[in-house]
């Protein structure tokens, strides 16, 4: 087994072999603590904002996904609004650090690195279940992390993740997922690249208030100009993406 790696239950995915032991309380206390110092370090140091990372397979996102959180305890549960106590908690340490007006962002998932399938909220009622918690605990925008941001999130509804955030919460939220590329990031792993598309249907949802902010990843890896260049009318210009960008800093 590896050394001490702080996870919830010490499982990396679903049905998998312990590779670690369960944190313990004071663990957990310390971890929430750590985030709350970096938080307030970070307004001290003079940002805009912070962002907690709470998606994609990460240590708050584990605690989330019954995958890998089957504690029994106070920090477990069957419920996704059980197993969200981690990151309230973390949300409420972070708010008393850095005080009301400070902008905190926190980033979400259904889709794990582990497994590109997973769900935590599979109806509305689950969502809002998972995420109002988060609402009142001190998040003030919802980052919501889809593949493909165009997909809807539920059956008989066009709406994307960020669009469901929005109307459960009534919180700001930023959508992102393969924004201005034709493939979805996955793929890129495995040598694919991605040609330009228009983003349309980006300008839609933000004109019908269905989200309001829009993350764009390996468009601007693969050329910093992009934004100029969508301003400005300038699509025939946009590079296609390829693999080799993920290794290089403009």
């Amino acid at each position: 087994m590896l050394g001490k790696v702080d996870s919830p239950s010490g499982l990396s995915k679903a049905g998998g072999n312990p590779f670690t032991e369960p944190m313990t309380d004071a663990e957990i206390a310390d971890t929430i603590q750590a985030f709350a110092t970096a938080a307030a370090d970070a307004k001290r140091l003079g940002f805009d904002a912070i962002e907690l990372h709470g998606a994609h397979g990460y240590l708050i996102d584990q605690f989330f996904w019954s995958g890998t959180n089957v504690r029994s305890d106070a920090w477990g549960g069957p419920t996704i609004g059980e197993r969200g106590r981690f990151a309230a908690e973390i949300l409420k340490a972070v708010r008393a650090a850095v005080g009301p007006d400070y902008p905190v962002i926190i980033r979400l998932s259904q889709w794990k690195q582990q497994e590109y399938t997973a769900r935590l909220a599979e109806t509305p009622k689950e969502m809002e279940a998972w995420l109002q918690p988060l609402a009142d605990a001190g998040a003030d925008i919802f980052h919501c992390s889809q593949r493909r941001f165009w997909e809807p999130e539920f059956e008989g509804s066009d709406l994307n993740f960020a669009g469901w955030a929005k109307k459960l919460t009534g919180a700001p939220t930023i959508t992102v997922g393969s924004v201005g590329l034709s493939g979805e990031f996955i793929a890129a792993f495995g040598g694919e690249g991605s040609q330009p598309t228009s983003i349309d249907n980006v300008i839609g949802g933000l004109e019908r208030g269905e989200y309001d902010m829009v993350g764009v990843g390996r468009a601007l890896l693969q050329d910093p100009e992009w934004v100029t260049k969508i301003r400005e009318g300038r699509s025939n210009e946009l590079k296609a993406f390829e693999r080799a960008a993920l290794g290089t800093l403009y």
